[in-house]
């Protein structure tokens, strides 16, 4: 039994993180305190509430200690290493860091564009937004109201004549010169100014312009400028969120059933509702919503751009996380936890699609629980059969070879949990030998206890890839799991797969309303859709390699050069050794040497 008292007797009254470690020398929990003393000592007292607590308790035989300054520190500690250890008793949300943006790029003649990842000096970023949906949306109709472009920097400087977008009125097209760098400009200050919700600014200078544009006489011109106030007029009436005093906010609402929570995101940019994201975060038996709500706020808004107002549907704790967010933010951030007014309309609203995603969940669960109780007594399963693992390999007339696995456990397919591999030092096309490295290189780990062994393979083939397979796990010492190949039916029509059984040899065929089958042909279907969308991926990164790659002295500058220069790849193959020559960086020896590797 692990003793706590010297741990105990030895920490100070100040602020910090705590980690309880197990056996095997895992962290199994963080936590942060006011009172390193006080709130670890609490975990031993005889009479703990929880019981996921006090199986928590059970498994700790070491405890380590990190002193902050303060507790804003310690908070920020926390979420950093919940992140990196993923502890088991810990409420975990998975990491959003890719959420989309619309970016208003810094060049002269600026584009419009979605982003996703790395922030660049120089750009304006507008968001997050719950998904790309909503971005794509967000672009389009900036298109129809102000014309900024969207093509790429290397389209834009080498076109002759307005492209197809010009066409339908959606660009200004200012590449060819059609509209001047200062009205240009102008657009594009209007539309920033519409994403960060100052409709009604926009709305009035461009009232102005129009009139400007009548008095003058230039009577198309001030068609166009109302045309514009029309248009965001009605964006307005439909989307603008009233009794808001920012125009950026989000509101969260937390539910609970059977045990499982789910946070709802409401996200409000520019005075506009975006939509709404939905998390259901793990670990949360026994939990409160209130630590599910601290939980999400820590670990979501900490690797985000937070708003300057957060409306949440629990009574939590606000000082220490508005400090941390404001201090990141560097702006005043405020958590507001008890609305009035349209703020708690549009909680309510969060709150109903919080209820509703959970009971979607719920249902989802029950008919994957039936399916899985189903596919068990059709293949006459033990009934500890959890997780199952399905491979399939994809490949064009063997190029791009790649295997996929897909995890389905605990009553869903785990996302988390996939793995593409891409095949290499084959015969092209050979699926037998690509099956035997995909399943050496998964099985070689979980053999020497690297990974999680499964109850059952799924294998995506008829007898020889099966045979393959059981070749593979007799060779890494676990010929124990059970195989099965799922064999196409007659013209690979869905419900007539054939399962052949690795330990006997039987084929076997369900009818097709049977759920353990329709389980079958989920996985099966999804290890053939994460395959063929990985080797797409990989067929088209081949496709699209650059021979100016393969040119010695020819790196990234000089290539961008060409590029740029010439428009294109086959501009380049099209120009004479003089025109290369004319690049800055190219020597005339160099200019020889790239169009002689071109042709």
């Amino acid at each position: 039994m692990f003793d706590p008292k010297p741990i105990l007797k030895n920490l100070p009254n100040l602020p910090g993180v705590y980690r309880m470690i197990n056996a095997t020398d895992e962290v199994i929990y963080v936590g942060k305190a006011k009172d390193l003393k006080k709130r670890v000592s609490s975990y031993f007292n005889k009479n703990l509430p929880s019981p996921r607590t006090r199986m928590m308790v059970s498994h700790i035989v070491k405890i380590e200690t990190t002193v902050t300054h303060n507790e804003a520190e310690a908070l920020l500690l926390e979420n950093n290493l919940i992140k990196g250890l993923m502890p088991r008793y810990n409420v975990l949300f998975r990491d959003d860091k890719s959420y989309p943006y619309i970016v208003i790029t810094g060049d002269d003649s600026p584009r419009l564009a979605f982003h996703r990842g790395t922030q660049r000096k120089g750009n304006q970023y507008f968001g997050p937004f719950p998904n790309s949906v909503a971005v794509r949306e967000s672009i389009q109709l900036l298109q129809k109201v102000f014309k900024l472009r969207t093509c790429e920097n290397t389209v834009f400087a080498n076109r002759s004549r307005p492209c197809l977008q010009h066409q339908i009125e959606r660009c200004t097209a200012p590449c060819v010169g059609l509209i001047s760098d200062e009205n240009y400009k102008n657009d594009v200050h209007q539309a920033a100014m519409f994403l960060q919700g100052k409709t009604n600014e926009v709305i009035d200078a461009l009232g102005a312009r129009m009139n400007t544009a009548a008095a003058n006489q230039e009577y198309e011109m001030a068609v166009v400028f109302r045309d514009r106030m029309q248009a965001l007029r009605q964006v307005q009436a439909k989307q603008f969120v009233s009794d808001f005093n920012v125009s950026d906010a989000d509101v969260i609402a937390c539910a609970e059933l059977q045990g499982q929570h789910c946070i709802n995101l409401v996200m409000i940019r520019g005075g506009r509702h975006l939509g709404d994201r939905s998390y259901m975060p793990k670990n949360t038996e026994g939990e409160t919503l209130e630590t599910s709500m601290e939980a999400f706020l820590a670990q979501h808004y900490v690797a985000q751009n937070t708003p300057p107002l957060i409306v949440v549907g629990v009574k939590i704790e606000t000082a220490v996380l508005e400090e941390v967010l404001s201090e990141q933010a560097g702006r005043k951030v405020k958590i507001n936890t008890n609305p009035i007014g349209d703020k708690r309309v549009w909680l309510k609203m969060a709150q109903t699609n919080a209820d509703l995603a959970l009971g979607q969940r719920a249902a989802t669960s029950a008919n994957q629980t039936a399916k899985l109780l189903a596919l068990r007594e059709a293949l006459h399963l033990p009934d500890n059969t959890e997780r199952i693992e399905c491979f399939d390999i994809s490949h064009t007339m063997g190029e791009a070879t790649v295997g996929s696995c897909v995890v389905f456990d605990r009553g869903d397919m785990q996302n988390s949990e996939y793995r593409r591999y891409n095949v290499t030092g084959i015969t092209p096309g050979d699926d037998y030998a690509a099956m035997r490295d995909v399943l050496t290189r998964r099985y070689k780990k979980v053999a020497a206890g690297e990974g999680v062994r499964p109850d059952l393979i799924f294998i995506d083939g008829g007898k020889g890839q099966l045979g393959v397979a059981v070749e593979v796990m007799a060779e890494v010492g676990l010929e124990d799991i059970l195989l099965v190949g799922i064999a196409k039916g007659e013209e690979r029509r869905p419900g007539l797969e054939t399962m052949i059984f690795s330990d006997t040899g039987e084929m076997l065929n369900l009818e097709k309303d049977n759920k353990g089958l329709h389980l079958l042909q989920q996985i099966r279907d999804e290890a053939h859709r994460f395959a063929i969308t990985g080797h797409r991926a990989k067929r088209a990164k081949a496709r699209l390699h650059s021979s100016l790659e393969d040119i010695e002295g020819i790196g990234a500058k000089r290539r961008k050069a060409l590029l740029t220069r010439f428009g294109g790849l086959d501009g380049v193959k099209g120009a004479s050794i003089d025109e290369i020559a004319q690049v800055e960086g190219i020597s005339q020896s160099l200019a020889e040497k790239i169009y002689g590797e071109l042709h």
